[in-house]
Parts: C-alpha cells; structure tokens; sequence
C-alpha cells in the first residue's frame, strides 16, 4: 500500500532548518544541557515577549525571525498595560514556577539571540517602545536622558 503520509524518523527535526539554528544559539548562550531545554527558553520568552510588543516593531520583528518563533511571539495578544523589565521576568517566573534566577537567564539567553535576529536599528526602536528595564534584559546598557 502506498500512502502520502510520511511517518517522522526519530532524527527528523519537528521544526525548519532556520529554527533550529536558533534553537541552537539559545542552547550555546544559555549553556542549556538539550535542545528541549532551550526550545522551552525559547517558546516561553518569545511568548512574554509577544504580549508586549506591538506596532511596526511586533510585526518586523516577527519577520526577521525564524517561521516557528514568529509564530510563537505573534500568537500572542499584547496586554493593554506594558511591564517593566523586572516585572517581566517576573511575571515569567509566575507562570512557569521557576526561580526567578531561572527565569532571568532564560530571558537573557533568548534575548541575546533575538538581538541577532533583529540588528541594531529594530532592536533600538523595539526598546524605545518597551518600558524601563528591558535593554539589560537584551545585553545593552540602559541610559537614562540627562536631568
């Protein structure tokens, strides 16, 4: 019998060749012992991510990145009161249980790559949009306008 169905191979990756390069880097940055583990980095700060990004910003973002993390920050509805930086993390660590350590390494591991993904002038609009407390969060140094 033949069949179009094609039955995944166990070395088969679920997701695209873009994906999991970036599913990599997080892995190498965060020095995550599997691909699942940085895959749950990913999946869970893209996420937080999408609920607070909006405009121009949401949209180019999202299609720098590969397919499935787009996917990931664009399933989400932004909320209609942004948080800060901390309050990010710890609205993370919130819904996972995890320390917020944890969250804040996981944070830092997928926003460094995000970094990558969106080049300097999106990354600067994007943290121009977001409140206080996001540029650390991204590797950059938060400066403060002159009194």
């Amino acid at each position: 019998m033949i069949t179009d169905a094609r039955t995944p191979l166990q070395h088969e990756q679920p997701y695209g060749t873009a994906y999991g390069q970036m599913l990599e880097k997080v892995r190498y940055e965060g020095a995550y012992p599997t691909r699942d583990r940085a895959d749950e980095a990913i999946r869970l700060v893209l996420a937080g991510l999408g609920r607070q990004l909006t405009g121009d910003e949401r949209v180019e973002l999202a299609a720098r990145l590969p397919f499935e993390a787009a996917r990931i920050l664009t399933a989400q509805i932004p909320d209609t009161r942004p948080l800060t930086g901390w309050a990010f993390v710890k609205d993370l660590a919130a819904r996972t249980g995890a320390s917020l350590a944890t969250t804040r390494w996981d944070t830092g591991s997928v926003f460094s790559t995000v970094a990558i993904y969106a080049g300097p002038d999106l990354l600067t609009r994007i943290l121009e949009q977001l409140p206080t407390g996001y540029p650390l969060l991204f590797g950059r140094a938060e400066l403060t306008p002159a009194a």
